[in-house]
Order: structure tokens, then sequence, then C-alpha cells
């Protein structure tokens, strides 16, 4: 499958045009960050946790990312249920199993998502995606102690298994499907050092999914327009701090010519 700079632009006027309602259930320390940057892209973001509303916002939004960075039990049945809802309806889910390989209890969760409801996307680094094959596979915390093409395997029996897009982030960031892998190289060397960058890329998946049906199209075009943002805030950017701020801007001012000048794959 092809990736150019036109298809991914074409879709990030679909967002900005539509703005997608995107359901996040995700983690304490990075709502905000996440909802922003989604808000920068055009998005329009929900957080909605609550068993007890988690299918009706299903059924208004456009697609379910599900983020398992702080678990607890009442989340994972609210998790179940807006799947559930997710699946009932039609819309793409995207899960992001943080920390996968730290805790069984983390590493259980997210395999039984999986298992369950099929992600249309499932977005980790090295380490998460190695943990959800592999019960021996170690993650420091939810920082990646895998480079992402150790992980390769993992995620084509992922993908034969179940049929989800897997898509692992580091330097380099992979997309694996059925008929190949699809490499994006764009980024840049600070983004390791801003907390939940990784989340906000899961939630970008999901924004992208919202207004492409092809999964691999909506993954590999939400990587490379993080990576583009990545490389246009740190050109300017004096550390992590002031990062964070320019990527948020530069979601938001991200260009068609942008992506041409800057996209590498």
């Amino acid at each position: 499958m092809t990736i150019t700079h036109e298809t991914i632009f074409t879709d990030v006027k679909a967002i900005r045009k539509t703005s997608p309602l995107v359901h996040n259930i995700t983690n304490f320390v990075v709502m905000n960050n996440t909802a922003n940057a989604l808000l920068a892209l055009g998005a329009s973001p929900v957080m909605a946790h609550a068993e007890n509303e988690v299918a009706d916002m299903c059924g208004i939004a456009g697609a379910l990312v599900i983020n398992i960075g702080t678990l607890s039990d009442p989340w994972i049945a609210a998790m179940i249920k807006a799947a559930q809802a997710a699946e009932h309806k039609g819309i793409p889910m995207v899960l992001d199993p943080v920390g996968a390989g730290a805790t069984p209890y983390r590493t259980d969760t997210a395999r039984e998502l999986i298992h369950r409801f099929r992600p249309a996307i499932i977005r980790g680094n090295g380490s998460e995606i190695l943990a959800l094959g592999d019960p021996g596979a170690v993650t420091k915390g939810v920082d990646s102690a895998s480079k992402a093409d150790q992980a390769l395997d993992t995620a084509r029996a992922l993908h034969r298994e179940h049929g989800s897009t897997v898509c692992i982030s580091g330097e380099t960031d992979f997309i694996v499907h059925s008929d190949a892998v699809i490499r994006i190289e764009n980024g840049h060397a600070m983004m390791p050092r801003v907390t939940g960058l990784g989340c906000t890329a899961s939630a970008l998946c999901g924004a992208f999914a919202a207004v492409n049906p092809n999964p691999v199209q909506a993954a590999a075009h939400a990587m490379a327009v993080m990576g583009i943002a990545g490389e246009m805030a740190g050109e300017t950017a004096d550390g992590p701090g002031s990062f964070q701020v320019r990527f948020l801007d530069a979601l938001y001012r991200i260009s068609g010519s942008d992506i041409q000048q800057r996209f590498k794959a």
C-alpha cells in the first residue's frame, strides 16, 4: 500500500473539515495532552470513563481509543462496555497497551481486549507489542526496553490472529499489515523526553481512523503527522517544556507543503 504526502494531507483536511468525535478512555497522566493534541489537529476529543455513559458516548463518536495506562477494575469494566458499543456501532477501536509486560494485570487486560474485540489498530512501543505475544517479554515501567524492529514478528503474528493493524512506535515507526510493513522515518530526538507522546500517537490514530476506513492508512498517516510535527517543534524548542507547546502549534498549522517537504518513508 502506498502512503504519500497527498494521502496524508487528504486525511488531515478531512479531520479539520468534519471534526470527528474521538472517545478516549485514557490515563490520568495524559488526558490534557491528548485532548489538546486532538483539538490542535482539528478533531473533537471526549474523555469519558464512567461505565454508566461510555456506551452512549460511543454512540455519537467516530472512533474509540482505549489506553490502559492507569488501570483499575472499574475502568476495565468501562473499557469492555465501550468496546462492545463500538463493535455494535461499527466504529474503529484503537488499543494502546501501555506498560504491557510490566505487570500481569495490565498484560492480561490488553490481551483480553484484543482477543474479545479485535481492535482496528494496536499501537505500542517495541516492548509492549512483544509482551502481547510473549509472556516473558519485559517492559521498563511504561517505557520500551526493546527496539521497534525487534517486535516485528510478534506484530505479524498479532495481525494474522486478530486482523488488527499493528503500529510499533520508535525511532522508526512500523505499521504491520497483511501485505507488507510500512516504515515511517519522521520524528525528533526530543520526543521520548516528553511524557504522553506515545499516548498522543494512539489518539491521533483514532482521529485518522474516524475519517479513513482503512486502518493501515489511518495508522501510517497518524504516525507521519506525529513525526513531522515533532520535527517542526524540535527546530525551535529549547527543551521538553517548550517542545510540548511547539508540538501543539505544529499540529495546528501543519500544511500540505510541510508534509510534502518532510515526509520520509
